[in-house]
């Protein structure tokens, strides 16, 4: 059985996470309450780690479009899009997209993880080049690292690094592809993608942003940061999620090049994996029209959003550089962090542990994700929480 020997360490891992209380991998929410909340081992909890942004999980017209689409579609597509999987409602979401973006062109994927695989693997190959943040998701890392392309990391949000890397490529810049993200998933600061458009554009790059944690919460009308930083018609793909503020799951790509549209017969992980079924595309649909027609909720996830940053800065938290709605408090050590966000779950308050090497800088973090959703009150309640920890934290 020496095959299984290297499982070894994995099982110690999973030992020392769940050596103070809960493992934090191994959460079960048994009931589902609200957007907000949740019981969880029989306890009443807040739930503060959701990436739930615009709170749209509950929405009565988003419920009733999935139930609608099951009992005229079934409960599956049984097949992938290029066999039998593709209905007329995934190529009606595909044609909205684009248009939200104001872009012609638009993908769906089952998952934001096939999105950045299925397009990554399309758009690069061996003998191309990738200058990817540091930061970036794991899922863009392994779209690059499986496509065969030559994979350069430049420092976060550093334009100077950046720059370097595409001086040092020479003539071989038009054959690079440059990737960020729009807001970043553990410390909720964003890229400065005007000044990466100008190098983009200066040394001939193409540009790949993923608005996975962005879309529905920047830009006047919700379509990311390259929107709010007034460079969206600048960059070549936008790719992203519908697990976060659209609360459902798949993922898309949309782009100005009609080449995305021959990406559909060479990505595998298009391919070769079944479609998303009815129902999720529908409240995915429904999802988008309630983002168009409903900005109040992109005012109310800011507003909340300020509250619990400006609320955990009152106590003298260490938290992510900018406001945004994904809230990290940083810690020291992994043990100090587990700690933490068991005394969290036992207060009745649900975060999410990133520890090293998954979290950036060596350090641990408890993550917020504040969603439009959440009451002033389940605000404070995370606040009082959090101060409860306050001689542990600092």
């Amino acid at each position: 059985m020496a095959l299984l020997d290297k499982f070894a360490s994995t099982a110690a891992i999973r030992d020392q996470l769940g050596a103070d209380g809960q493992d934090p991998t191994d959460v079960v929410i048994d009931q589902i309450i609200s957007p907000t909340e949740g019981l969880v081992g029989g306890r009443h909890t807040i739930l503060a780690g959701t990436n739930n942004y615009l709170g749209l999980t509950f929405d009565p017209a988003c419920v009733e479009a999935g139930k609608k689409a099951i009992e005229e579609q079934g409960t599956g597509t049984t097949g992938s899009r290029m066999a039998n999987g593709s209905f007329a409602t995934h190529t009606a979401l595909e044609r909205d997209l684009a248009n939200f973006f104001q872009l012609p062109y638009g993908m769906v994927f089952s998952t934001g993880y096939a999105a950045n695989l299925g397009t990554l693997t399309a758009l690069v190959k061996t003998g191309d080049t990738v200058l990817l943040d540091s930061h970036c998701h794991a899922s863009l890392y392994d779209g690059c690292q499986m496509s065969g392309a030559n994979l350069f990391r430049f420092r976060h949000n550093d334009i100077k690094s950046l720059e370097k890397r595409l001086q040092l490529l020479g003539d071989k810049t038009e054959n690079c592809l440059l990737i960020t993200e729009g807001m970043y998933s553990v410390l909720g600061d964003t890229a400065p993608l005007a000044k990466i458009v100008e190098l983009k554009n200066r040394y001939g790059a193409l540009l790949l942003v993923d608005e996975a944690h962005s879309l529905g919460v920047y830009g006047e009308c919700g379509r990311g940061v390259a929107e709010a930083e007034g460079v969206l018609g600048e960059v070549d793909f936008v790719v992203g999620t519908f697990s976060k503020s659209l609360g459902a799951m798949g993922g898309f790509c949309v782009s100005p090049h009609p080449e995305l549209e021959l990406i559909r017969y060479v990505s595998r992980p298009f391919i070769f994996t079944a479609s998303s079924s009815p129902s999720i595309i529908a409240s995915t649909h429904e999802a988008l029209r309630q983002l168009r027609a409903r900005p109040e909720l992109r005012e109310t996830l800011w507003r909340n959003a300020n509250h619990l940053y400006e609320g955990l800065k009152a106590l003298g938290l260490h938290l992510g550089p900018q406001v945004s709605p994904v809230v990290a408090v940083r810690l020291g050590t992994k043990e100090e962090a587990l700690s933490c966000w068991n005394r969290l779950l036992e207060a009745g308050v649900y975060t999410n542990l990133m520890i090293p090497p998954a979290s950036p800088g060596g350090f641990s973090y408890l993550r917020c994700s504040v969603s439009a959703a959440h009451t002033p009150e389940q605000l404070e309640r995370i606040i009082s929480a959090f101060a409860d920890l306050k001689t542990q934290l600092l």
